[in-house]
């Protein structure tokens, strides 16, 4: 009788191990208590002196909200797992495909989800909206598996959902295998893609809101659980508004963060870091590195003006072979964005280019593109931007030529005779 009860005692005591161990492949954000104030006093940099920020992570990535544009990159193009930062995708297609107020029944799949919990349990009542609160404030894989199942049928169906969006936004090395993120062979991202998803999750205010919640009250079988937000930066560090945190044993510790001060906007993301730690205090040099170290510059007005005064003094050089008029009106394509952020020591290596071509066979057609302006800031390309002919040109027909004939007859004869 004593030998089985130590039996059986040993047999739970090893199951209980077992179980501890599976779990830290699962996406369990609260593990790890950061102080987030030790590094927001910890990592300012100096204006007067700027160094480039060292990080843990192995991917990182800040961009620019307005223009998408790189700010400051870590192996931002190499794929990597990419944990519950997965939910964003999760929560974009749900916002845009589902009724938020509808109820959903919870099936035995999605309460048997493990990791990161709301605590659903088969059978339970709840709203999409409030699904959506659990997946993106207390990151639930079983709230992921629940609205993947309303929204797509089946994981399945619905990371086909995924990939789709991820194929419209151009997210070329960016491919989803499940809801939740948990470690797949076939779900990855880069940082920067990552950033730019971020970036359109971000514009839908739903979503918006969501994510710049601290603490939200949700009801599950008409009962109220209160929910708090994995980000520690969220009300912690000044700007902060969203988005994600993540982990995975594949994935290690990510953070998707977004950040508004003084008009400039950024996303910062990182990928594959040891710990909480590490993750937090990554992201707060990078975000104070870019605040600290980059100031708005209004590169349309610069480029607007440069492009003008190159105008006024080549547009005589310009010729259209056999042409009814000799009168280009020449113009620049869209430009996209008015204010990017520049790193301060690089504002004077600012450069302007225009390639354009002045020698041209009637007829023209309008919006043709005939030449190129480029914005260079040091070795980086910032923007490329198309010099097009505004107005048609017709070719000279036989009639155009008699007239030009009759018009201009007494001066031809005079330059024959001599």
């Amino acid at each position: 009788m004593k030998k089985n009860f130590l039996i059986l005692i040993t047999l739970f005591l090893f199951i209980t191990i077992l179980l501890t161990s599976t779990s830290l492949c699962d996406d369990i954000e609260n593990d790890e208590i950061v102080d987030v104030n030790a590094y927001i006093t910890s990592t300012n940099i100096s204006n007067s002196a700027i160094k480039i920020p060292e990080t843990n992570s192995r991917s990182c990535v800040v961009i620019d909200r307005n223009t998408n544009t790189i700010l400051y990159g870590k192996n931002e193009s190499t794929v990597r797992k990419m944990a519950s930062t997965t939910k964003i995708m999760t929560a974009t297609i749900v916002i845009e495909n589902c009724n938020l107020d509808e109820a959903v029944e919870i099936s035995k799949k999605a309460a048997a989800t493990g990791g990161s919990r709301l605590g659903l349990k088969t059978g339970d009542k709840i709203t999409v909206r409030n699904l959506l609160y659990g997946l993106m404030l207390c990151s639930g894989n079983d709230a992921a598996v629940a609205l993947a199942e309303h929204a797509g049928g089946s994981i399945q169906g619905f990371a086909e959902l995924m990939n789709k969006k991820a194929t419209d936004l151009n997210l070329f090395n960016t491919h989803f295998e499940t809801p939740h993120g948990l470690d797949a062979e076939s779900h990855y991202t880069t940082a920067y893609e990552l950033a730019i998803l971020s970036n359109y999750a971000l514009n839908n205010n739903t979503f918006a809101e969501i994510v710049g919640t601290k603490t939200y009250t949700i009801t599950i079988n008409n009962y109220p659980k209160t929910l708090s937000n994995t980000n520690e930066l969220l009300g912690s560090l000044d700007g902060i508004y969203g988005v994600k945190t993540g982990f995975t044993n594949g994935a290690n510790r990510c953070l998707v963060s977004a950040c508004k001060r003084n008009n400039i906007d950024i996303i910062c993301v990182v990928l594959g870091a040891d710990t909480k730690n590490f993750r937090t205090s990554d992201s707060i040099k990078l975000i104070n590195y870019i605040f600290d170290n980059f100031k708005l510059i209004n590169i349309k007005e610069l480029i607007e003006n440069e492009f003008n005064d190159w105008k006024n003094k080549n547009l005589d050089t310009f010729i259209v072979n056999k042409g009814i008029s000799q009168n280009m009106n020449i113009a620049l394509d869209n430009i996209q964005f008015s204010y990017l952020p520049i790193r301060k020591d690089l504002i004077d290596s600012i450069n302007i280019s225009i390639d354009c071509q002045n020698n041209f066979e009637a007829p023209l057609d309008s919006d043709l593109e005939i030449g190129e302006l480029k914005v260079l800031c040091k070795d980086s390309n910032i923007a490329n931007i198309k010099i097009i002919n505004v107005s048609k040109i017709s070719k000279q027909s036989a009639y155009s030529y008699l007239l030009y004939f009759i018009k201009n007859f007494p001066l031809i004869v005079e330059n024959t005779l001599i």
